[in-house]
Formats: structure tokens, sequence, C-alpha cells
């Protein structure tokens, strides 16, 4: 058996509602631009091919817990989403058997340094610096699929200090799961852990320490988590 130099980062674990199992999530996949409002909001086009990024798993905060407002930004932003988890994968996945592959729901954060993503979208630069920090992956409990059903509506509702910020149904994605599923896989070979957040509606905005955000979508458990002090 090798000799590690040092231990090993401890897995990225959700739980999954009404069991003791945790899910291990391998990577995070995420989809930009996938309701129109929040395209007319970043002065985007509609149904282009679906924006596909990815962020680090030791960037999950579960439930209930911190996030320290990040270094390197002024203007750090909120995108509530529903997650989807997956059981199996592969390549070239069928849009008709997309649905199979699927294990339950959550309800996610793509936390966001907005000031540099500008840049970087000015500059045609990669979002590795906007998107994959610290802390920037907020995922919820895992709703498993026999106990809600494949979701094709329900609101997503995002609130910060209890007032309501964004209000949308999942059923306004213009890339719906299915596709998105189907979508990747042309690119990456999906696997068992992987998760994948399918964009945010309109409303996103920029939080303070101090705040306090709450994250629903109908049918799954909600998520709340606090900003904290400047990261440092």
């Amino acid at each position: 058996m090798a000799t590690l130099t040092f231990p090993p980062a401890a897995p990225a674990l959700l739980d999954v509602v009404g069991t003791d199992a945790k899910f291990p999530v391998r990577r995070i996949y995420c989809i930009g631009k996938n309701y129109v409002a929040h395209i007319i909001e970043m002065n985007a086009d509609e149904r282009d091919p679906p924006v596909i990024f990815m962020k680090p798993t030791d960037a999950i905060v579960k439930n209930g817990g911190e996030i320290p407002y990040p270094v390197f930004t002024t203007n750090f932003h909120y995108e509530c989403e529903l997650v989807v988890a997956l059981k199996s994968g592969g390549y070239n996945i069928p849009q008709a058997e997309a649905e199979s592959h699927i294990f339950g729901y959550a309800v996610g954060l793509d936390m966001t340094r907005r000031d540099h993503q500008a840049a970087a979208l000015a500059k045609g630069l990669p979002w590795e610096v906007t998107k994959g920090f610290d802390h920037s992956a907020p995922v919820g409990p895992i709703t498993r699929v026999e106990d809600c059903g494949i979701l094709k509506t329900g609101h997503v509702r995002f609130s910060v200090n209890g007032q309501v910020k964004q209000d949308a149904d999942i059923s306004l994605m213009i890339w719906k799961i299915d596709e998105i599923i189907a979508k990747l896989s042309e690119q990456h070979r999906l696997m068992p852990g992987d998760i994948i957040m399918t964009g945010t509606p309109a409303g996103v905005g920029a939080v303070v320490t101090g705040d306090v955000l709450d994250c629903h979508v109908d049918g799954l458990q909600p998520m709340q988590v606090r900003i904290g002090a400047k990261a440092a």
C-alpha cells in the first residue's frame, strides 16, 4: 500500500432525506443561462447551447452552514437553483433515457464573484475564478426520486433575510433536465455521484456578511445558510 505524503481530504457527502445514507459527490456540473428572464437580466441570447462549467467538490457547504464572504470580490452574488443528483451515467445518454439516471434532487446555490465574472466575459476568459472558489457551492439534503417523483414543475423560491428575491417555476427552464443530462454526456462521461446545478431564474443580487439565505424548491427539503465574515 502506498504511503501518503499527507492525509487526503475528506470526501464531500450530502445527506439523503429520510435515511442515514450519505451521497458521495464526485463532480459538480453547473448550467448557466437557463431561464429566459435571467438571460435578459444578464444581457445574453436565448436558446444558445447550454453554458457548462464546474465547481470543485470541496466547495460544498451543507444546510445550516456558513459561507465566509470570499476574498477577491466586492460584489458577491447568490444564484438559487434546482440540483439533480445522478445514480448512474455514461457517454451519449439518449434524452429519452436521461431521467432513469437520476437519484434525486436538492436545492443549491451557485455563489458567484460577479465583478470578476463580468470582466472574464468581456475578455473571453475562463470562469473558474468567478465560480469555482472556496464555499461557492451550498447544497441541501437530497430527496430521492422514489420519494418525490420526477420533477418537471415546482417553484424555486429564494429569500435574503426573509425578503423574497427569486420566485420562478422549474418548468420555465430553457434546457430541461433530460436535455441537460443528454447534452452533458456528449462531452463528459457522467458517473454515479455527479450532481448538476441546473441554472438560476431571474432576481440574482448581492449579499453581505450577516445575511441569512433561504432556498426552497417545492417538494424538497429547504436549505438555509449564512454569510460569514470575510475569509482570512
